[in-house]
């Protein structure tokens, strides 16, 4: 696969993934995806009822308080169905803390190069240097 640049933004928690992106305009509670199938089950979400399951998923923040964020995340993890990665606008204490200790590399994007990730690119993102490419 061939690599080029694409964007870089601020590196928050460490690691590397690659995958497909998933773009959300809602912010995720990861408490309401079902760990089994690692699909959102939140009622009228922007994704309901699609897996971000293995995908560098893009969405604005998190929301939802630390127990149930981490322990939705912990579950997904428990079936193999945690995100590969997280790009974000915002971040949350919350989010940083749960996505340190569950291993998923994040990065906070500025609103220009945010807009610029769509679902279905394939991406790699660094949460050291706080890079993302695509993958062609």
């Amino acid at each position: 696969m061939k690599e080029e640049k694409l964007l870089r933004g601020d590196p928050i928690a460490g690691g590397t993934a690659a995958g497909e992106v998933l773009v959300s305009a809602d912010p995720i509670n990861f408490y309401m995806v079902s760990p089994e199938k690692g699909t959102i089950i939140e009622k009228n979400h922007a994704l309901e009822n699609q897996v971000i399951a293995g995908k560098i998923v893009v969405f604005p923040i998190d929301k939802g308080s630390s127990v149930v964020q981490m322990d939705g995340l912990y579950q997904m993890s428990k079936f193999g169905n945690k995100p590969a990665g997280f790009v974000v606008l915002d971040l949350s204490t919350v989010l940083v803390s749960n996505a340190i200790i569950m291993d998923i590399p994040l990065i906070r994007m500025g609103q220009a190069d945010y807009g610029r990730l769509c679902t279905g690119q394939r991406v790699k993102m660094d949460g050291d240097s706080g890079e993302i490419v695509f993958l062609t």
